[in-house]
């Protein structure tokens, strides 16, 4: 995995996470890979995984069995899409409409542009 220097590691670590659950490679009550396994595919120390669990935790979006492992919880889903959609609209909004403003480009000029991207895709 290529991390970047901006956001911290485990927040990236959580960023594929959450992106294999609104992919729907893991769907609610699936077990996700542990700890150690998640270590070794991105290259990192298992403690930061760790953080990245317990982060998830937090939000609600996976569970321990304790012994068993990680599961994506019921509603993980949905928690998974409101986390990405709060991080996007503080975190990506902002410098998109100072580009926006930068470059004199207006909604229209954007939806263009997505009709274009999906058109695409």
């Amino acid at each position: 995995m290529d991390f970047k220097d901006n956001q911290a590691i485990y927040l990236q670590i959580a960023d594929l996470f959450c992106e294999n659950i609104l992919l729907g490679k893991w769907n609610a009550g699936d077990r996700i890979p542990s700890v150690r396994e998640m270590a070794v595919n991105t290259e990192v120390n298992p403690n930061t995984v760790m953080r990245t669990f317990n982060y998830l935790q937090e939000k609600g979006i996976i569970f321990n069995k304790r012994g068993i492992g990680y599961f994506v919880c019921e509603d993980g889903f949905e928690k998974t899409k409101a986390l990405r959609k709060s991080d996007f609209v503080s975190q990506e909004l902002p410098g998109l409409f100072k580009t926006m403003e930068l470059l004199n480009l207006n909604m229209e000029d954007i939806h263009e542009y997505y009709q274009q991207f999906k058109s695409s895709t």
